[in-house]
């Protein structure tokens, strides 16, 4: 089989690492642990495991993942983007073994299968999950695109298929759930704001047309059109289109906590974050980035 090597980035994931190692330790030649500055056992237990530790200052998740791919070795063939908290299921396990060596030379990535699980439920319902995204890329061929939230991989050539799956499993409360997309959503206002102002040089899969597959047109649809909408009523459109139309309120109690939470939840506050910043920089008479430090607490 290629030479495969994994790339985890963390913080504070010690209840997830070694899970997340276990999942590949039968397809991976190296693992690559990306640590920004854990204050638990994160980089013992990563260690341990056999992974290669290093180091980073954190910025965003593109940064810091570009990163870590200029530190791999020269005879790395293949990548894989990995979370921490997610696993290889085996399925997809059995693909990358019995058929990476298969793939043609002219194919630069391969799309998997990503599913979500919330407290402790997997989500079937909503339209949403499982969702078709690059997560194994030659090296060399790949890259992530240069974003502040929700970032893919792009890759410059054809895209392969393996429909086995990773799993989002995160443990950790709902607390912790709800102050991470507080984070997120503060993020996800910087490319809302870049949209507008073009503040900073950034990349979208949805300019890679057919070529960027089901990720591209989901984010085409969020750029070009939901974007549009007014604020407020799109995150209750999206919410009644997941929860009913698409039959979110079929996913049990966990899973319609899932839906209210991530499908109108965090979308308004994302809305009231961008209508924040807005306001700001209309009553300050100030530019983006400075509304975007002063108001999300982030330097573009």
């Amino acid at each position: 089989m290629p030479l495969l090597t994994v790339v985890i980035l963390v913080r504070n994931e010690a209840i997830h690492i070694e899970r997340a190692l276990a999942s590949v330790a039968g397809v991976a030649d190296r693992c690559y642990v990306v640590d920004s500055g854990s204050t638990d056992n994160t980089v013992p237990l990563a260690t341990a495991a056999g992974a290669h530790v290093i180091q980073r200052e954190w910025v965003n998740y593109s940064t810091q993942f570009n990163w870590a791919i200029q530190q791999l070795p020269d005879d790395t063939e293949w990548v894989m983007r990995l979370d921490a908290d997610e696993i290889v299921t085996e399925s997809l396990a059995r693909e990358i073994r019995d058929q990476l060596a298969l793939v043609p030379l002219t194919v630069s990535g391969i799309n998997v299968s990503r599913r979500m699980c919330f407290m402790g439920r997997v989500i079937r319902w909503g339209g949403v999950f499982p969702v078709r995204v690059v997560r194994l890329f030659r090296y060399g061929r790949g890259h992530i695109e240069n974003r502040w939230m929700d970032e893919h991989v792009i890759v410059d050539g054809p895209i392969w298929e393996f429909w086995g799956e990773v799993l989002d499993d995160n443990r950790n409360s709902l607390g912790w759930w709800t102050e991470k997309h507080n984070k997120y959503a503060a993020r996800e206002v910087v490319d809302l704001i870049n949209l507008e102002h073009n503040v900073f040089s950034q990349e979208t899969v949805a300019d890679l047309g057919g070529k960027g597959g089901q990720a591209g047109r989901k984010r085409w649809i969020k750029e070009r059109l939901y974007a549009r909408l007014p604020i407020g009523l799109r995150a209750f459109s999206y919410f009644i289109y997941r929860f009913v139309i698409r039959l979110g309120f079929l996913d049990g109690s966990e899973g319609r906590a899932f839906h209210v939470l991530q499908g109108f939840w965090y979308r308004y506050l994302v809305d009231m974050k961008l209508h924040e910043v807005r306001q700001y920089m209309k009553t300050r008479a100030v530019g983006p980035k400075e509304a975007i430090r002063d108001v999300l607490g982030i330097e573009v």
